[in-house]
């Protein structure tokens, strides 16, 4: 067990209490024992070590509930050791590991592989997601009940819909029994196949073959109606457009309990830049215009969309050093997407209480995770942020297996300077 810590003089944004002020956090045994204002005339433990924080900020540990990691089978790209290093890099505590590994994360012993190989391993919480079909294929629903009980958080086809209609309603109903998350990426198996970037006058200029919003929209309208249907959790694993926003708006109205994440990618970047081919654009739901940036950063503020991914795909240089079309979707963002976040309430678009809430406390109520708090009692698992703190990610300095991020060169303002799981530091600059 590590020393107890006292940060002091340290500006606590906690959106689980609504708290925003100047205190001191107290955390003994690996949890929090006091975070707020009144801490500070409270005597510090034994042993305890002290960090003044004048100019910093504590959040709870931020966690990305999407992540895709290449153990087992795919180590070269990511391993879970690896993956955890890049998130303690990004004031990242906690992530929701994707099943699409090799062998396929659809049964128990594979979960236990992930949650043992993370103990042994991972410098942060590490929860498996499991498959919601045998072999992601879409047509054996997988034993839900005992994989939750192994400690499966989620449910997911990762990168695949569930396109039988009837297969999906049965998935819902019997997830509901277990109260289980069902998250599903919607893609349209026909519509837009062989497209590589948004359909719209820039993809044409590029000579490239576009996919259109309703290959988003088609597939997530028929999920809503089954996720009414069945009265099942839905969660729309990573929406891109405004017409999403306002599907997902009318079936709450309806009563269907339907939660919504959005990538970091999707509110950062837009398709312009993509520029002359450069592949490390090449993602999935791929880049939109920028008023549907602009549109859907407004609908984080809002609340609309419930949480913020960084859609973490580590991929080679063997399937990104291609040409555009032929490039395999998908970037690494574990340790830039904060301070991509960061670029929205620096520009007044989204309020950092909000975007702390879609980081952190948000995702961790979805998927029921000791997670996104600083209340007393709760794990000490804390992001320590200088929102100001100039940087440029170069290649070399990332942590990630894999290099390929569309933020190569970028430059953000703010980051993670310590990150803590449980009390124990395990990322300082």
């Amino acid at each position: 067990m590590s020393n107890p810590i006292v940060l002091k003089n340290v500006r606590i944004i906690d959106p689980s209490r609504n708290l925003d002020e100047v205190g001191t956090i107290i955390a003994e045994n690996g949890v929090i024992f006091a975070a707020g204002h009144k801490a500070q005339n409270q005597g510090a433990p034994d042993g305890a070590v002290i960090r003044d924080c004048t100019g910093l900020v504590a959040t709870p540990g931020l966690v990305d509930a999407r992540v895709h990691v290449g153990e087992p089978g795919g180590e070269h790209r990511e391993t879970i050791a690896s993956a955890s290093r890049a998130a303690a890099a990004g004031g990242v505590t906690s992530i929701i590991m994707m099943p699409d590994t090799d062998p396929v994360i659809d049964d128990i012993a594979l979960v236990e592989f992930v949650k043992k190989t993370a103990r042994d391993t991972a410098a942060v919480n590490v929860y498996p997601a499991a498959a919601i079909t045998k072999g992601l294929a879409g047509e054996e629903m997988t034993e839900i009940g005992l994989l939750m009980q192994a400690g499966a958080v989620a449910f997911t086809d990762a990168h695949s819909s569930v396109h039988d209609t009837q297969v999906l309603r049965r998935i819902m109903t019997y997830a509901r029994e277990f109260g289980a998350v069902v998250s599903c990426e919607t893609r349209d198996k026909y519509l837009g196949a062989n497209g590589v970037m948004h359909e719209g006058l820039f993809a044409s200029w590029l000579g490239l073959s576009g996919i259109p919003k309703e290959a988003e929209l088609i597939p997530l309208e028929r999920d809503l109606r089954i996720a009414q249907l069945t009265r099942g959790r839905y969660h729309a694993a990573m929406i891109s457009v405004p017409e999403s926003v306002e599907a997902i708006e009318r079936a709450r109205s309806r009563g269907a309990k339907v939660t919504c994440g959005i990538s970091i990618n999707n509110l950062a970047l837009n398709e312009n830049d993509i520029g002359e081919y450069r592949t490390f654009f090449k993602l999935y739901p791929p880049l939109r215009p920028e008023d549907d940036r602009v549109a859907m950063a407004d609908a984080v503020a809002s609340g609309a969309i419930d949480i913020i991914v960084s859609s973490h795909d580590p991929q080679d240089v063997d399937t990104k050093r291609l040409p555009f079309s032929e490039a395999e979707d998908g970037a690494i963002g574990l340790e830039t997407m904060l301070a991509a976040a960061l670029r929205l309430h620096h520009g007044g678009q989204v309020s950092l209480m909000r975007l702390i809430d879609a980081m952190s406390t948000r995702p961790a109520q979805i998927f029921g995770l000791n997670a996104g708090t600083l209340k007393p009692g709760a794990a000490a698992d804390i992001a320590l942020i200088d929102l100001d703190e100039p940087w440029l990610v170069a290649k070399d300095m990332l942590l990630s297996r894999s290099k390929n991020t569309p933020f190569e060169d970028a430059r953000f303002s703010g980051r993670a300077v310590a990150t803590y799981v449980s009390g124990k530091l395990v990322h300082a600059i």
